[in-house]
């Protein structure tokens, strides 16, 4: 068995703990409960032959005032980024959460999440220019946030 940590960072309210439940246990819940410090959650996924676990930390939402701790960063192997594809600031900020996350883990792997997609018109989906490692996710609906996950996991693993 190999275990390896990975984070969900990003600004307040963007969606992180709800993607975590997605994946972990297929549900939803509207209502908004703020992360304080770290909450951590397992996984057991099979990469190819090998017996993988992701322990998944759920780190409190940053602000430009307030940076996430760099011991919470620490030994990760790798991170979902997470903004909320309905505000503006939170996709700008990106780029300062990636530069965090590689500062500490430098050889650190990362995927990014456009949350809240579901929010979207047809003509707002058109808007987002993806990469092989950016999804446009809705954790309401499920959308994409196991491909999220599996496809870190295989930069991980693999």
């Amino acid at each position: 068995m190999i275990r390896k940590k990975i984070l969900l960072l990003g600004d307040f309210n963007v969606g992180k703990t709800s993607l975590i439940q997605r994946y972990i246990d297929n549900t939803f819940d509207d209502k908004y409960l703020t992360t304080i410090g770290v909450k951590i959650s397992k996984k057991f996924l099979p990469v190819g032959t090998i017996e993988c676990e992701l322990i998944i930390w759920d780190v409190e939402g940053a602000t430009p005032q307030k940076q996430i701790p760099e011991q919470y960063l620490v030994g990760a192997s790798g991170a979902i980024i997470v903004a909320d594809c309905n505000r503006e600031e939170t996709i700008e900020n990106l780029e300062g959460h990636i530069k965090h996350f590689k500062a500490v883990n430098p050889d650190g792997k990362y995927v990014v999440a456009y949350n809240k997609s579901d929010l979207l018109s047809a003509e707002q989906h058109e808007h987002f220019d993806l990469k092989p490692e950016t999804f446009l996710t809705s954790a309401k609906r499920g959308e994409h946030v196991n491909d999220l996950f599996s496809t870190l996991a295989k930069e991980i693993f693999t």
